[in-house]
């Protein structure tokens, strides 16, 4: 039985995409962008900050779309039973201040991701990314300290960690991305996915 922690993706995997929700409730439809569109994160970050401005839009706003967000169903009871197994890290690159009530959602889990820089007035300034390529990174240095990972996502940029892992997935991830990885195993439904994990570890 090895030192093993899982890593998870949380957009996509555990919770639907905040971007595209908060696209629909605000109706801009230029928000549901993600880095399937534009793979460069800072400039999509710049690019949402100044349609935000441009609406008169800030974070409590945005808290208040995802206030009524829940996690895709049978998110909470797969990270419950897959903690009573191993230890599990939510590596994500959202923000704490849109995170907090979906972590609520789902138990407190431990995540990992970045943080926004709000004025006063509730307006987004800009945001500190914790880490270059923070999950390929937070991947290697948790190896670094004794561990061995087993990761999964859905998008681009959880590719770098599961390929470093010892075991990887692919978790409701679009059908372009499982063409272009076959070898990588890949699971729609959470019991299965669960499952491929506990013979992982």
């Amino acid at each position: 039985m090895g030192m093993n922690i899982v890593c998870l993706d949380m957009e996509g995997v555990l919770v639907p995409e905040i971007w595209i929700a908060f696209s629909e409730a605000s109706g801009i439809p230029e928000l549901r962008r993600t880095t399937r569109d534009e793979p460069d994160y800072d400039k999509l970050m710049n690019w949402r900050l100044g349609i935000l401005r441009e609406h008169g839009l800030g974070l409590k706003e945005i808290q208040d779309t995802i206030a009524t967000i829940d996690p895709l169903p049978g998110a909470k009871e797969f990270l419950d039973e897959l903690r009573t197994m191993t230890q599990v890290i939510i590596l994500s690159d959202t923000f704490t201040q849109f995170a907090q009530p979906l972590m609520k959602k789902l138990g407190w889990p431990t995540l990992f991701c970045n943080t926004l820089e709000v004025a006063p007035n509730g307006e987004i300034t800009g945001y500190r990314m914790r880490c270059k390529n923070s999950k390929l990174t937070t991947v290697k240095a948790l190896q670094s300290i004794g561990f061995e990972t087993i990761a999964g996502g859905d998008s681009h940029n959880d590719l770098g960690m599961i390929r470093a892992s010892k075991a990887g997935f692919l978790f409701k991830s679009t059908e372009q991305i499982k063409a272009d990885n076959p070898d990588l195993p890949a699971f729609e439904e959470f019991d299965e996915f669960l499952e491929a994990i506990r013979k992982a570890l």
